[in-house]
């Protein structure tokens, strides 16, 4: 064990974990006491409050791609990174405004239902499939891994011995508390998830600020790493900067940025669940406006300190140099904000700083594997597998039990995948690379079907498969295209192929499935207008800033 992780931190880090798993099994009983529909256990009773939306929507989102990933980027490129946080408060007001509305109003449950209402449960059952998949092998992988990895450089020695132990460790409090008490349990615990990220990154960058600085004083910190690393406060890139290949400067402002938050924030199950359990689309749409003001809070504590570790590292000071550098030459980008949390935070905050971390991991684990179960159970088992096992359709305990072991089932698979992926060099944006093979295709088939009504379910089929091979063209080009930009381009090639198609197979003036909408449908409250009028201004301040 690291020496310098000592019992208080021990004793500070157990007891928010038996707190947590107290609150959240506590939360389960207490559901549990009236008989429980699957609406209860997926969508928490469509009870969700404003405020608890917003939290649980960021401590969904908030984990260890952000906070280990995200500050591995900060620390390879600077703050341009901060534009997928900063952009992604634009989304979510965007998507309260104009998707929310269209998806309460059906009353789904999930994505996929909404695309079987939409096309046809072929496709339905297609992009379930695809979501499983990237819920498993990619999202609970993800988050298992950079949280083993940074459990076993804060409390042990940083040589990997502690990162499946760690693992299996946050897999089980994320199981035991989410799989009892389904969205309520995950979305009630998240509103204190959510308080101790916030605190834990703040310390985090104080602490990091005081090291760094000349004389302890973290104001002149602050002035140290703008005078030492002022060119890596750029939310926009040149083209010879060498991470221009992931953020390829102002193109992704107005390209392939928005085609991975509006897949991310608008069409992804974990993460818009929250909002089809509020209480009404009023409160949800205030709930998406709170998670855009806290998104803007974001980068200050996750990629700052990946900037400021950079310049420890540029000053070989505190033994920088050998704590990022490989055995190959290469540098581990990635060990950044673990390495600012076993080297300088002191003696007891350092327990409360982990158990923030904690907190991030386990709650988007808890978040992902309710979504992992809702998916299953109620678009592949539900219509597919239910019959032929004798479950009654009907019968909502049967099919809680049934979400239960696919999520049971789906951690353990990622469990098992997790320890593998050590050889990435930063997380944060092999996921989004990854990710954006097939996001592009969705999002176009979703924009459409929710806006264009003569879209049809076979030109929405040909064009998500066809996705698939433009984006892997567009990947392998022997020119060397930022992957933001595949994004961007594979997106508009696929509505193009999906007009086309629909054009030609289309019978009607409009496709008898399309969605209803008028503007009433879109209209919203005073205190929501306000609340985005807000983000719009603060998003042209920070631009302006940090340009």
């Amino acid at each position: 064990m690291n020496p310098a992780f000592h019992t208080i931190d021990i004793i500070i880090f157990v007891a928010y974990i038996l707190l947590i798993l107290g609150l959240g099994i506590w939360i389960g009983f207490r559901t549990n006491r009236k008989k429980r529909t699957a609406e209860d256990y997926f969508l928490a009773s469509k009870s969700l409050p404003w405020w608890t939306i917003g939290a649980s929507l960021i401590a969904a989102n908030i984990s260890a791609e952000q906070f280990i990933g995200m500050s591995g980027s900060g620390f390879a490129g600077g703050f341009a990174v901060a534009s997928y946080e900063f952009m992604a408060a634009l989304t979510l007001i965007i998507v309260a405004k104009f998707f929310l509305p269209v998806f309460i109003k059906q009353g789904i449950y999930t994505i996929p239902e909404f695309v079987e209402r939409r096309y046809s449960p072929q496709l339905k059952t297609i992009l379930a499939i695809f979501w499983l998949g990237l819920f498993i092998f990619v999202n609970l992988t993800s988050v298992l891994f950079l949280g083993g990895k940074a459990i076993d450089t804060i409390i042990g020695t940083g040589d990997g011995s502690l990162i499946v132990p760690a693992i299996i460790g946050l897999a089980v409090v994320a199981a035991c508390y989410s799989l009892r008490g389904g969205l309520s349990s995950v979305a009630w615990t998240d509103v204190l998830q959510v308080g101790m990220l916030i605190i834990g990154g703040v310390i985090t960058t104080l602490v990091a600020l005081h090291y760094v600085s000349p004389d302890g004083n973290v104001i002149h910190g602050v002035q140290h790493v703008a005078n030492t690393a002022g060119d890596r406060f750029h939310l926009i890139l040149s083209k010879d900067n060498p991470e221009f290949k992931n953020l390829p400067g102002i193109v992704m402002l107005v390209g392939g940025l928005w085609v991975a938050n509006l897949y991310y924030w608008g069409f992804n199950q974990y993460i818009i669940q929250r909002a089809l359990a509020a209480k009404s689309i009023s409160e949800a749409q205030k709930g998406l406006a709170f998670a855009a003001f806290l998104k803007l809070l974001i980068p200050f504590i996750v990629v700052v300190p990946g900037i400021i570790a950079y310049v420890m590292f540029t000053e070989g000071s505190y033994g920088a140099v050998d704590a990022f550098t490989l055995g190959n030459g290469a540098l581990n980008n990635d060990n950044a904000y673990p390495w600012l949390i076993s080297t300088f935070i002191p003696v007891g905050l350092k327990g409360l700083v982990l158990a923030a971390l904690a907190a991030a991991i386990i709650s988007s684990l808890a978040s992902m594997l309710n979504s992992t179960a809702i998916i299953f159970t109620m678009d592949i088992f539900k219509p597919y597998l239910a019959p032929s096992v004798g479950i009654k359709i009907g019968r909502d305990a049967d099919l809680v039990k049934v979400g239960r072991v696919a999520a049971i089932v789906a951690l353990l698979v990622a469990c098992l995948i997790a320890p593998l992926l050590g050889n990435v060099g930063q997380m944060f944006q092999y996921i989004q690379e990854y990710t954006g093979l097939v996001s592009p295709g969705i999002l176009a088939l979703f924009l459409l079907g929710l806006f264009w009504k003569k879209t049809t379910n076979k030109g929405a089929i040909v064009g998500v498969v066809l996705s698939i091979p433009i984006a892997l063209a567009l990947k392998f080009l022997p020119i060397d295209m930022p992957f933001l930009d595949q994004m961007f381009y594979t997106c508009i090639m696929t509505m193009a192929v999906i007009v086309m198609v629909s054009l030609a197979t289309n019978p009607a003036d409009d496709d008898p499935k399309s969605i209803p909408t008028t503007s009433a449908l879109f209209k919203t409250d005073r205190n929501f207008n306000i609340a985005a009028y807000a983000i719009c201004l603060l998003l042209v301040v920070i631009y302006t800033v940090f340009w």
